[in-house]
């Protein structure tokens, strides 16, 4: 019986601990200095120069953990924020006063459950996301990671007078088991998607062969990141909306207050008269 109150003790401490506000603050700071620490030794460590063509985790698997300690340390503090942030939005939701206060509760629990979904895109980018970058000659070929072929048909470049390049493009062309599939034109900013690989071209070399630095890349995340985005920022207009209008009714209300004092206050002096 003892031993049943003990771990309902625990659990309810570790229940508060999680629902605090104080709690946050401190994972946040945590998160903030191992950050810091990665910007400083980052730029030391040449092992770091390959981290942004392979996906996270594959990198830190083999890494050794003197290097990629803080990254692990940081996820262990991301993980631990996730579980105050749901825990908080639960507690937020389950208490509410009034259908009334509903809108001004939920609202920033639209803006955490945005925030979660940007987590959850950076760890299936960490995961499976992928980006290689290659140097490929016009009409030569290039193998891409889902086994399909691709063959950079047409480098165009534009230069001005003084034979500066202004802008770039190139004519794409897949290709699977030897099979066409489709062509497409690439421009900076301006990628080719092809079963969930972006193909951008980022640089060109006109001389003396025609030549394009091409970066393939794969972000399994990008659209939950694109929906936690769009609700983070529609959580925080609603609060901030909600919160004018709740301001606005106050005010009024304080006013008809401070006329009614004065009134009973002149009252009473020409009651004393």
């Amino acid at each position: 019986m003892s031993n049943g109150l003990g771990n309902r003790s625990i659990l309810l401490k570790l229940f508060k601990f999680f629902l605090s506000l104080r709690t946050a603050i401190w994972l946040l700071m945590a998160l903030l200095s191992l950050l810091f620490y990665g910007s400083v030794v980052m730029p030391l460590n040449p092992e770091f120069q390959s981290l942004n063509s392979v996906a996270l985790f594959q990198w830190m698997a083999v890494n050794s953990f003197g290097i990629t300690w803080w990254l692990w340390a940081a996820i262990g503090f991301i993980s631990l924020l996730t579980a105050n942030t749901l825990l908080c939005s639960a507690e937020s939701i389950l208490k509410k006063k009034s259908a009334r206060q509903w809108m001004l509760v939920i609202s920033p629990q639209v803006a955490h459950i945005g925030f979660l979904f940007i987590l959850l895109a950076h760890l299936l980018s960490g995961y499976s996301g992928f980006r290689g970058t290659a140097f490929v000659y016009e009409n030569s070929g290039l193998r891409l990671p889902n086994g399909n072929d691709i063959v950079l048909r047409k480098i165009d470049v534009d230069m001005d007078r003084m034979g500066y390049i202004k802008d770039w493009s190139a004519d794409v062309e897949y290709f699977k088991e030897g099979r066409s599939l489709r062509s497409d034109r690439i421009r900076p900013n301006s990628p080719s998607f092809q079963e969930g690989l972006g193909i951008y071209i980022k640089d060109v070399r006109p001389m003396p062969y025609p030549a394009a630095m091409i970066e393939v890349s794969r972000e399994p995340g990008a659209v939950w990141a694109l929906i936690g985005g769009l609700l983070f920022m529609a959580g925080m207009i609603m609060l901030l909306l909600f919160k004018i209008k709740k301001e606005e009714i106050a005010q009024p209300s304080a006013l008809s207050g401070q006329l009614s004092g004065e009134k009973a206050l002149s009252d009473a002096k020409q009651a004393k008269k």
